[in-house]
């Protein structure tokens, strides 16, 4: 029997609503998500041992856990998931438009971004975030298509950083870069074998805003994003060793764009 069409959409809805939520899992990811008011949180299922270590954490969210066995966790998350006794379901974070944070920020000095080109792997998102946190960058951008969403995996590597670092997902990433360069921003797309250095293509204006652009191990750099940086440079090595991980560069990039070097 054929299903009516209300059921049908009922059940496309249901589908779409469970699709814009997370499950954040690890003690770290879920205390600083418990901990971040600008979330929308859901559901906390976590064992008593982890209940006793997020007391302070949960007592602050308001919210009521629910008790679940270790053996039997509860939270609809892949079993092979270090998820150490807790499991928060939340929105994804909305952290406004792509103006707001290039524009402004609470962060003082010219601002740095990082532009991801295709990094799909959300292990190398999460340590990306954490190194843009240290360094202070204003932002992660990736592309809505190709780059990892937010996810469970991704929060743990960040550990905590996804919380507090903003990441954005644009449509296009070459269009985005454009209006960068249209707000003053110096784009600088890395590449193995750029003719200069970060700091050589700094010399003289650390004082302008500088947007990083990374692109995805193996294939690199897309040609129209190549073509859209106002320069391509390379993180100057000791020798021929190779490549970097994608998130190494990204750490060694933002320390080599800082906006002051030690005089």
């Amino acid at each position: 029997m054929k299903k009516p069409k209300w059921v049908i959409e009922k059940e496309q809805a249901k589908r779409a609503s469970a699709a814009e939520t997370v499950w954040l899992f690890g003690l770290h990811a879920v205390r600083d998500a418990l901990m971040n008011p600008r979330r929308e949180r859901l559901r906390l299922v976590v064992t008593k041992n982890a209940e006793a270590k997020l007391a302070d954490a949960i007592a602050e969210s308001g919210m009521t856990p629910e008790i679940s066995d270790p053996r039997k966790f509860a939270a609809p998350i892949d079993p092979d998931s270090v998820h150490q006794g807790a499991a928060l379901e939340v929105k994804p974070l909305d952290w406004g438009s792509l103006d707001d944070i290039a524009l402004g920020g609470e962060r003082a000095g010219p601002p740095r971004l990082l532009l991801l080109d295709r990094v799909t792997d959300p292990h190398n998102v999460g340590a990306i975030l954490r190194s843009a946190e240290v360094f202070g960058a204003r932002a992660v951008i990736g592309v809505q298509r190709h780059s990892a969403p937010e996810t469970g995996a991704l929060a743990k590597t960040a550990s905590g950083a996804l919380e507090r670092q903003p990441y954005l997902r644009v449509r296009n990433l070459a269009d985005t870069m454009q209006r960068l360069k249209d707000m003053g921003y110096l784009v600088l797309g890395l590449a193995g074998e750029a003719e200069q250095g970060i700091e050589q293509a700094l010399e003289g204006r650390r004082d302008r805003p500088v947007a990083l652009v990374l692109g995805a191990e193996g294939p690199g750099l897309r040609e129209r994003t190549r073509e859209t940086c106002d320069a391509l440079v390379r993180i100057d090595a000791a020798g021929g060793f190779g490549s970097l991980n994608v998130s190494n560069a990204a750490a060694v990039a933002l320390y080599a764009a800082r906006a002051t070097t030690a005089g």
